[in-house]
């Protein structure tokens, strides 16, 4: 009875994370579809209020040094931290929203979520077996998908019904309400302080750990290759098909919905599979989408279907590694998660870096690339020692 009582309890638990995280990305994401209404009410220009994608990127490499609290104190109050610099950050964007408020709200917010996931994630690693583990990696992962789908749609309706701020005092009101809410059902299991268990020693334990290192490395190549396609698809429709938004919307819901689809196929299949197995068969399949992409340029149909590929085996791969790198060093593994993230952080502002300039020569040199960046991340896979 206690066993099925504690089951109910993680259950509850994981629907409310996911629920959480799903509004935590959707504030992420809005930004956007949106950043020309944005630029319009703060007075600027889109271009210079861009600048706020790489300065959140570049914090979001800063999550290890905060999330890995989770590992030197508790659980909770990583999980409590993330919350709550989320709400600053999002409360900081309504209550007094000029240019750089912005750019420090949305990145505080962005940080807080990237000191929520690991702790989560090291939560709730330490109470299911690693075989089963995968699944539920899986359906914390679905909020992504659904802050696209419905998240996306909501702060359009807040944003035409009353104004660009009103999504962001929804959000500060949200994160108020986890907030108290995990405070109350969140169990405080203290860490014992030792001189081995401080922050700079566990991040120096994992760099001196080299199947840490390759780990790591697998999910910077991983994002960065998906990145270096995603900031460019945009692009690379409109100038195939025309200035199309009805294309542009369309890319968008087969984005999502490959997300989705993803989630679904990697909870289904991940543990039974295994981890390291999945991430190689979908690296190859998103390498091969990559390489067909620049063939589909006269055809929008099967543009559309070739991205879905392309996005539905980067989000199977990346849940996959996510899931493996959570074993990888169990002892400190908010440390290792909250370093996974900032990789796939790290990754993105790679993306980010090198993807307009290889596009002004050439889409294909943006494929070739994200190819190249799977096969090196395939190479690193055979040094992550985890027991499957």
């Amino acid at each position: 009875m206690g066993m099925n009582t504690t089951k109910q309890k993680i259950n509850r638990q994981i629907v409310l994370f996911t629920l959480t995280r799903t509004a935590f990305s959707t504030n992420i994401r809005m930004v956007y579809p949106f950043l020309p209404i944005f630029a319009r009410g703060l007075g600027v220009e889109p271009t210079a209020l861009a600048m706020a994608l790489s300065v959140r990127a570049f914090l979001g490499i800063l999550g290890p040094f905060l999330a890995s609290v989770a590992d030197t104190h508790d659980r909770k109050t990583g999980i409590l931290m993330g919350i709550s610099l989320f709400v600053v950050g999002s409360g900081m964007v309504g209550i007094w929203p000029t240019f750089w408020s912005f750019i420090l709200g949305t990145s505080l917010a962005f940080l807080g979520n990237g000191v929520f996931i690991p702790s989560v994630n090291a939560y709730l690693g330490d109470r299911i077996p690693y075989e089963k583990r995968g699944r539920v990696i899986a359906i914390l992962e679905v909020n992504w998908a659904l802050s696209f789908i419905l998240g996306i749609p909501i702060v359009q309706f807040l944003i035409e019904s009353y104004s660009w701020i009103t999504p962001f005092f929804i959000f500060t009101v949200i994160g108020l309400l986890v907030l108290l809410l995990f405070l109350k059902i969140i169990p405080a299991n203290p860490i014992p302080k030792t001189d081995r268990n401080k922050i700079w020693g566990n991040l120096g334990r994992i760099a001196r750990s080299w199947p840490a290192v390759a780990g790591l490395l697998v999910g910077i190549l991983i994002s960065s290759a998906n990145e270096t396609v995603n900031l460019i698809f945009g692009l690379w429709i409109e100038n195939q098909f025309g200035i199309n938004f009805a294309a542009l919307t369309a890319a968008a819901v087969v984005i999502g919905l490959s997300e989705l689809g993803g989630e679904v196929l990697t909870g289904a299949f991940l543990d039974t599979v295994g981890k390291r197995r999945m991430i190689w068969i979908f690296l190859g399949v998103n390498s091969l989408s990559a390489l067909v992409l620049p063939l589909m340029s006269n055809h929008l149909g099967w543009a559309m279907a070739g991205l879905g590929l392309f996005f539905i085996s980067f989000e199977i791969a990346l849940v996959s590694a996510m899931t493996l790198l959570s074993e990888v060093m169990p002892d400190l593994r908010a440390t290792m998660m909250a370093a996974t993230v900032a990789g796939f952080s790290l990754g993105r502002l790679l993306g980010n870096l090198v993807a307009p300039g290889l596009f002004a020569i050439s889409f294909w040199l943006i494929c070739l690339a994200a190819v190249g960046m799977n096969i090196l991340a395939a190479g690193f896979l055979t040094q992550v020692r985890v027991k499957e």
